[in-house]
């Protein structure tokens, strides 16, 4: 009985082995299927960032450093007015439009401003200072959260992240966007021609989009892309905001519109981009007759009488004149002839940006509707004016109101002023000039900007006249910008030859680059001033040492290049047909104490020398 037993079980022991493997099987189908399918998941998400790029990318690495080491950035600048931040694996959620900081035990977050982030901003994202639109900030999670988030599409290429600040204006486009973009990937060696834009403002590509494509080999990318790629973006190397240093205006959001406080670009850097952009559009100037350019708008602020206009400036000068139009002609074929014109001449607006591609020595004329004042607004006039630039400026403005046409009828953003008070549109209609004002909305300034103007000829030619020089660009030399050194080894020494007079000599070295220099006169500038006093003695010497016994009071200190003190303030000045007269600051000195006056009729007396503003030798001098 029992040996039958056994063999009744024996079916039922292999149908569970049957069904174990089976069972077994099935799991390994299913884990494999799994498998395959996270594989082509990551296979589909390396293929997608391979999109943005052709450098190669391993997917699964990259997504082990973002899950293991998080983000990391690294910060120049103290406000962030002044900020460009560079991050390893910041990313970009779609869905939200935020970009996002994922914490790891090995991120790295300098400066780690925590809740001041947000006061207002961590860095501007545009060249324009402090503008609200402009913010650029993340959130942040820990790493762990990847786990319940899609899977991230990573940008393989080192790109730059900014906002155009209006795509849609010439002015905007080369001020804030085009020659801040050029040098702050200057700034930066992995921003090279390799590396990609990312533009997050949320504009459409423009007129003039293929303005920005010139800086790069990459595509561009919009913000608007972003979202065709994935619900998550992290971009592998990225440098976030823009260097303001380039920029040379203020457009009046704070105050009244003009150039900034502090400009810290010159012509030769503005000549070096244009020359770039040429480059890259494959313009060469052209030598040739001397012509004259006039710039012809076509649907608002006309020049009613351009023919009239043509041919005075060809009788006056006696030059042809030739006319563009950026709603007519290709821009590079546009810039090619301004490239080698002697004198541009335009309404006030955005197309004279273009003036930056002028040969030095030209001349850049532009004029004004009526009640506009010139001198309120001077974006182009300021460009000309940069050291470098060698542009001749020469403003006009319409002051007969009958030779304006108005549009009061017209949307309020193209100058109309139905839509206002009767009595302001009185206001307005009989105001002579438009008062400063901030940007953006004022409706009289809007109203006389869109006026069409017939230039009075006489008027226009008396101004040229007066102003302007004959432009002659074969005799213009390309000024240098060389400026000598501090002054080395000042000295001073004082005598007294009574109670009540004294002498300070006061002695120094020329600078050490300046015997490299060829120039024909070098002078030397001294400040004296007597501690305690406001007011100071300026001396401008052309010798290295000299005797100062004016004004010189014995018992009395004097310091060198010390503040809220007395002092002798020492500047070299370089004059010569090669070199422009320039002026440096000596951060270096003497400082002399005048002790005592002895009964021996010997005076004790000390003297510091400083260097850098830290203190030297302490010498006690017996004369």
């Amino acid at each position: 009985m029992r040996a039958i037993g056994c063999r009744m079980n024996l079916p039922a022991v292999l149908n569970g082995l049957l069904v174990s493997v089976v069972a077994a099987l099935l799991w390994k189908y299913v884990r494999l299927i799994e498998h395959t399918s996270q594989l082509e998941e990551e296979l589909h998400l390396t293929r997608q960032s391979q999109e943005f790029s052709q450098a190669h990318i391993d997917y699964h690495g990259a997504l082990l450093t973002l899950q293991e080491h998080g983000t990391r950035m690294v910060c120049t600048g103290k406000m962030h007015t002044d900020r460009i931040c560079r991050f390893d694996y910041l990313c970009y959620c779609t869905e939200a439009e935020e970009f996002v900081f994922f914490h790891s035990n090995a991120s790295v977050m300098l400066p780690n401003l925590g809740p001041r982030r947000f006061q207002p901003a961590l860095l501007d994202l545009s060249s324009v200072e402090d503008h609200n639109t402009q913010y650029f900030n993340f959130l942040e999670l820990p790493a762990a959260a990847l786990k319940f988030m899609p899977k991230p599409v990573f940008v393989p290429d080192v790109t730059l992240i900014l906002n155009r600040f209006n795509p849609d204006n010439l002015m905007h486009i080369f001020h804030d966007d085009l020659l801040p973009i050029y040098y702050t990937m200057q700034q930066y060696s992995d921003l090279d021609d390799e590396a990609r834009l990312v533009f997050m403002e949320g504009w459409s590509e423009g007129a003039h989009f293929d303005l920005y494509r010139l800086l790069s080999s990459k595509q561009p990318l919009l913000k608007e892309q972003l979202k065709t790629f994935g619900k998550l973006m992290c971009f592998t190397k990225s440098y976030v905001g823009l260097s303001k240093m380039t920029t040379w205006y203020q457009y009046g959001f704070v105050q009244p519109q003009g150039p900034k406080a502090n400009i810290l670009i010159s012509g030769n850097e503005i000549r070096q981009f244009a020359s770039f952009l040429m480059e890259r559009l494959n313009i060469t100037q052209e030598e040739g007759d001397d012509y004259i350019v006039v710039f012809k708008r076509t649907t608002n602020r006309l020049i009613l009488n351009e023919a009239e206009l043509l041919l005075a400036l060809a009788q006056e000068f006696q030059m042809r004149t030739v006319t563009v139009s950026l709603e007519e002609q290709s821009f590079d074929s546009i810039i090619q002839i301004i490239s080698s014109a002697t004198m541009l001449v335009s309404m006030h607006g955005a197309q004279m940006i273009t003036s930056m591609f002028l040969p030095r020595g030209a001349a850049v004329v532009e004029l004004f509707p009526y009640a506009i004042n010139p001198e309120q607004y001077t974006p182009y006039k300021t460009l000309a004016s940069l050291p470098g630039m060698d542009l001749q400026y020469v403003a006009w403005r319409n002051t007969i109101e009958e030779n304006t046409v108005t549009y009061p009828d017209r949307p309020w953003d193209q100058g109309g002023i139905v839509h206002l008070e009767k009595e302001e549109q009185e206001h307005i209609l009989a105001s002579k000039e438009v008062p400063r004002h901030l940007c953006c909305r004022n409706p009289e300034w809007l109203f006389r900007i869109y006026q069409d103007t017939t230039v009075d000829i006489a008027s226009f030619l008396d101004v040229l006249r007066e102003t302007l020089k004959k432009p002659n660009l074969k005799k213009i030399k390309v000024a240098s910008t060389v400026h000598p050194g501090r002054v080395r080894e000042p000295k001073c020494q004082t005598s007294v030859q009574a109670t009540n007079e004294a002498k300070l000599s006061v002695s120094w070295q020329i600078p050490w680059n300046l015997k490299y220099l060829k120039v024909k006169e070098v002078k030397y500038e001294v400040w004296i001033q007597e501690q305690g006093e406001n007011t100071y003695m300026p001396y401008i010497l052309p010798h290295q040492n000299y005797t100062f016994s004016e004004n010189i009071k014995p018992f009395t200190t004097y310091l060198v290049w010390k503040d809220n003190a007395s002092f002798c303030f020492f500047r070299c000045f370089c004059a010569d047909s090669s070199y422009v007269s320039s002026a440096f600051l000596q951060r270096q000195g003497v400082l002399c104490w005048l002790m005592d006056y002895l009964e021996d009729g010997n005076v004790l007396y000390l003297c510091q020398l400083f260097i850098e503003d830290n203190p030297g030798t302490l010498y006690i001098l017996y004369p």
